[in-house]
């Protein structure tokens, strides 16, 4: 077992890729001193995008307006791991419940076919290959919302609108994505991880300089369970959410109580940005973690990977236990229990209804 997957049960921070971007406290000077070359990057990269920025906040580029329809986008300003999707599924199922023609622009990171699509959870799914799978995810869980894949989202829109009679749009992953205008900007922040080192790609988690969060109309904060670093004041109105597991899906499809493995061994399967926060949400759950298979975001698993993971299983007796959107990458026929989150919101409901046009 690497010292990747012993450090998995006892630490929030598993990966090395979470404990450089979100360090417990100040990081020593030979850590500093090692990762020069990639500060200077980073540099690099935060230069590149904050010209980026003045350019549109100086109106020399501007993004399209797709008149008649209503466009939110759902954002965040760390690299993956805020709870970006639990959010948008939240948000499409107010808009559906409101009556309301709703779909979701998304670019269908890590698809290989490049032809955009469209479907609902209502009708035959495409494979993961075809679609990606944040959408096969996201048309799972809201059937009523209609998908829009592609990498050119102001062509999606206009299909959204003229094509399919939709009222209003959630722009999936939007915040950085201003060549498409929005009514609303809904950025998403995680109290648990906060701003990380608080420095850019690739030294950093930051895909933007802190000072881009002035562009946001309201912040969806993800509450933390425990006391978290400190956040700096957020420039705008909030909602305050509580993301919590509500139940657990059987190998063959069914929905059990989300005590259903309390006290029970197994093996951790994921494939994302942040895996600190899935494993925090099973030791919640009271189940035992006795090992873990960590990979990169998005990450298509191989069959050796996954052969590997049954006999880690084996070897404890234990079950295998992933996320949804890790779910959706795994073959027919293995056998893996599903963690499923739901949101619950603390404060700012009636923000969070006038962002959507409901209020």
């Amino acid at each position: 077992m690497s010292s990747e997957l012993t450090r998995a049960e006892s630490s929030d921070a598993p990966t090395t890729v979470e404990r450089l971007f979100y360090p417990p406290g100040p990081e020593p000077w030979e850590r500093r001193l090692l990762l020069a070359p990639v500060t200077a990057l980073s540099w690099g990269y935060g230069l590149g995008v904050r010209l980026r920025g003045a350019l549109y906040d100086a109106q020399v580029l501007s993004g399209e307006r797709v008149e008649g329809l209503r466009i939110i986008s759902v954002g965040n300003l760390n690299v993956g791991g805020a709870g970006k999707t639990p959010a948008v599924l939240h948000l499409a199922g107010m808009l559906v419940q409101a009556g309301r023609k709703v779909g979701i622009l998304t670019r269908g990171y890590g698809r290989r076919e490049k032809e955009p699509l469209t479907f609902t959870g209502k009708e035959p799914l495409p494979s993961v290959e075809q679609a990606g799978d944040e959408p096969l995810l996201l048309a799972r869980r809201c059937p009523e919302a209609r998908v829009l894949v592609g990498a050119d989202r102001r062509a999606l829109a206009r299909r959204a609108r003229d094509e399919f009679g939709l009222e209003v749009v959630l722009l999936d992953d939007g915040f950085q994505h201003r060549r498409l205008a929005r009514d609303e900007d809904v950025v998403v922040v995680d109290e648990a991880a906060g701003f990380g080192n608080g420095r850019m790609l690739p030294r950093g988690p930051l895909r933007e300089p802190l000072s881009a969060l002035r562009r946001a109309t309201l912040f969806w904060v993800r509450v933390a369970t425990a006391p978290g670093p400190h956040l700096p004041p957020l420039p705008g109105p909030q909602v305050r959410t509580r993301y919590q597991a509500t139940a657990w899906v059987d190998p063959v499809g069914a929905a059990q109580a989300p005590g259903a493995l309390s006290g029970a061994p197994v093996v951790a399967l994921a494939g994302l940005a942040r895996p600190g926060s899935f494993l925090r949400t099973l030791r919640q759950l009271g189940v035992g973690i006795r090992d873990a298979a960590l990979f990169p975001d998005h990450h298509r698993f191989t069959p050796g990977e996954l052969r590997d993971v049954e006999a880690r299983a084996a070897r404890h007796g234990a079950r295998i236990v992933t996320t949804e959107k890790d779910a959706v990458r795994l073959p027919r026929g293995f056998e893996a229990w599903v963690v499923r989150l739901g949101v619950e919101v603390l404060e700012g409901e009636e923000l969070l209804r006038r962002a959507l046009g409901l209020g």
